[in-house]
């Protein structure tokens, strides 16, 4: 039995519904990554390092 990964929205999410921005969630090893319009679609998985340096692109722009 698996257990339940926890979705995580960020707090810079638009006001109003909330819904227009993805999920994460620690999938160990992997991030997981969802639309939190359409959280019973695809679910996109990354290497959290991969992830990790995604992340600290970002921050770099």
């Amino acid at each position: 039995m698996s257990t339940p990964i926890q979705w995580r929205k960020s707090s810079y999410s638009c006001s109003g519904d909330g819904n227009a921005c993805v999920e994460v969630a620690l999938d160990h090893p992997h991030i997981a990554v969802r639309d939190s319009k359409t959280p019973t679609r695809a679910v996109l998985t990354f290497p959290a390092p991969a992830f990790a340096a995604f992340l600290r692109a970002l921050q770099a722009v």
